[in-house]
């Protein structure tokens, strides 16, 4: 009986450890993204006025990175390189002109089929995938329904969120982030034909010069059927590029914010609800707090910040609906849970009334569209009860791009050989079982352009960055580019340095002092380290086709989406009446 009893224990023990090593590796994974969330704007980042629990809790129950590094300050190549665990020069997704992201639903541009995410990966080893909430990857490619960038041709099973981003443009009386942009590009050209319309005119009045009137003609035609698509593009634009879809379906257009966020998390519990007996990946991306800003009825001024307040608490109330839901299905400990900011927040942010509408990087320089500390450190929280530490804090460099060989290699993936990934494994660090980031150098581009490089050598506690180019904060004593609304990466707008900017983050992380061969020993070797992999990493590079080139993003009429017609303003609601369709009609 003590034989049959103890061989009954065994197996007994067996079985719970076999079970053990299949929930680790093999767990479910979920990963929440802000937008545009300053790292001083949680709780257990320091921000003692504005109350975030449930992401606090996060922290206090598993592991609190400090030097989580955004591989852009953009939202869309950072949530390319997030998804592919590159860079986003790797994948083109890094832009040469002024524009860094897509503006428009109907753009031709978009994270390639050729890349491979860590959906596509996951979903081969049989997991349940969901993106829920901004995509802002691309969408079409040559025709209105290609789908080619869709999220559902990037792995994912199941899509509900919006294709391109929360522009103020989308909420009627919070401005337009194109206004100022367009009146300012459009004056001299419109000047200028003008001037040249009428002095043609007066040339062919005074007898000077002969011009054909059919050549004038075709002139004002072009210029009228010009400033007509431009004038009816910007009417319409709230229709054309805020609207809200289901897989491949427009199930509200234009979108409506109320009660948006419960939309998103009730989306994501039921999904959650669907795959208790499956792993899962559910990437559920904030369109908090973005503006335009918004919060619902229970959560409008209830904050100490406002509306941008207010869009803070109302995400952290997501959050732990979330967790409350993993806890209802006994889910916790099968689950990691990671929550960050595709980039830091945008101080530029100011509503028409003067209220800020920017979040706070805490004591870091600059913000959103900078390689600053305040543009690129970002929050990093990861919970897995009984796999990674709890309460702890790392203050080694990491970079969200380190999400996709994390996650690969838990769902028992191989990560691909076929080209390079600039992410690492976070586990070792996360449990402990090393003290090091795996990253000695980090690579800072403002869209394409190389703009700074991290170094933490193997052998020291210092972590140095170098600046090739500094944009150029207007006015000049500000913290931002508030005449331009976002810094820009060439040009005028930036300073270039030679020799090129050093500091010592671990001594002076608010980036205050530059140091020089005066007051730092290390200097020139600083620099040469530097040089070298830079060399390195351009050696490493391969032309792709740019998908953010001007062709890329222009609107291109026959690739928008319009779930009823442009003559009756792609007008349609299958959320607010249930699954009947309202059309407008007038």
């Amino acid at each position: 009986k003590k034989m049959g009893l103890l061989l009954l224990l065994i197996i007994c023990q067996c079985a719970i450890n076999g079970i053990k090593t299949h929930s680790v590796s093999k767990p479910s994974i979920i990963l929440l993204m802000a937008d545009d969330l300053g790292i001083g704007d949680l709780g257990c980042y320091g921000n003692r006025t504005l109350r975030t629990p449930n992401i606090d809790r996060l922290a206090e129950e598993g592991v609190t990175l400090t030097q989580h590094i955004a591989a852009s300050p953009l939202c869309t190549p950072s949530r390319a390189a997030f998804l592919t665990g590159r860079y986003p020069i790797r994948s083109g997704m890094a832009a040469f002109s002024r524009v860094g992201v897509f503006l428009f639903s109907a753009s031709s541009g978009g994270l390639s089929s050729e890349e491979i995410t860590f959906s596509k990966l996951l979903k081969q080893k049989g997991y349940a995938t969901a993106l829920i909430g901004k995509w802002h990857l691309g969408m079409n490619c040559e025709s209105s329904n290609d789908f080619c960038h869709h999220p559902l041709s990037h792995g994912f099973d199941y899509f509900y969120g919006l294709p391109v981003t929360n522009f103020r443009d989308c909420k009627p009386g919070h401005g337009s982030v194109f206004l100022k942009g367009v009146q300012k590009d459009l004056v001299i050209p419109i000047q200028i034909a003008g001037i040249a319309l009428v002095s043609l005119a007066i040339v062919q009045y005074i007898g000077l010069l002969k011009v054909p009137f059919q050549a004038l003609g075709y002139f004002l035609l072009i210029i009228t059927i010009s400033l007509v698509v431009l004038i009816f593009f910007f009417y319409h634009f709230r229709h054309l590029n805020c609207f809200l879809m289901r897989d491949h379906q427009i199930i509200q257009q234009p979108l409506s914010y109320e009660n948006l966020t419960q939309r998103l998390t009730k989306e994501a519990m039921q999904f959650i609800g669907r795959n208790t007996d499956t792993p899962f990946l559910l990437v559920l991306s904030y369109l908090h707090v973005h503006t335009a800003l918004y919060a619902s009825e229970n959560f409008k001024g209830k904050s100490k910040h406002g509306l941008y307040g207010d869009a803070v608490e109302e995400m952290d109330w997501s959050v732990g609906q979330i967790l409350d839901v993993l806890e209802k299905h006994n889910l916790s400990d099968k689950t990691l849970v990671y929550f960050t900011s595709d980039q830091g927040a945008h101080v530029e942010e100011i509503s028409s009334t003067g209220e800020v509408h920017g979040g706070y990087n805490g004591i870091y320089k600059g913000g959103k569209s900078t390689n600053w500390e305040g543009g690129i450190r970002v929050p990093g929280l990861l919970r897995w009860p009984g796999v990674v530490q709890a309460g702890a804090s790392i203050d080694e460099p990491t970079s969200n791009m380190d999400i996709f060989p994390t996650v690969v290699k838990l769902a028992d993936a191989q990560l691909p050989s076929d080209r390079i990934i600039d992410g690492h494994d976070l586990l070792p660090l996360l449990q402990g079982k090393v003290t090091r980031s795996e990253h000695e150098f980090l690579f800072h581009y403002c869209n394409g352009y190389l703009n700074a490089v991290r170094w933490h050598p193997r052998n020291s506690e210092s972590v140095w960055k170098v600046f090739f180019f500094t944009p150029n904060f207007s006015p000049e004593d500000s913290n931002g580019c508030y005449d331009s609304h976002v810094c820009f990466c060439h040009g005028g707008f930036i300073t270039r340095h030679d020799p090129p900017l050093v500091f010592d983050l671990s001594r002076d992380p608010e980036e205050k002092v530059p140091l020089t061969p005066e007051t730092e020993s290390r200097f020139h070797e600083v620099l040469r380290a530097v040089h070298q992999a830079v060399d390195n990493h351009t050696r490493s590079l391969h032309a792709v086709p740019n998908q953010l080139s001007w062709d890329n993003l222009l609107w291109k009429p026959w690739l928008q989406l319009c779930c009823s017609s442009l003559f009756q303003s792609c007008y349609c609601d299958y959320e607010s009446g249930g699954s009947s369709l309202q059309v407008h009609l007038g």
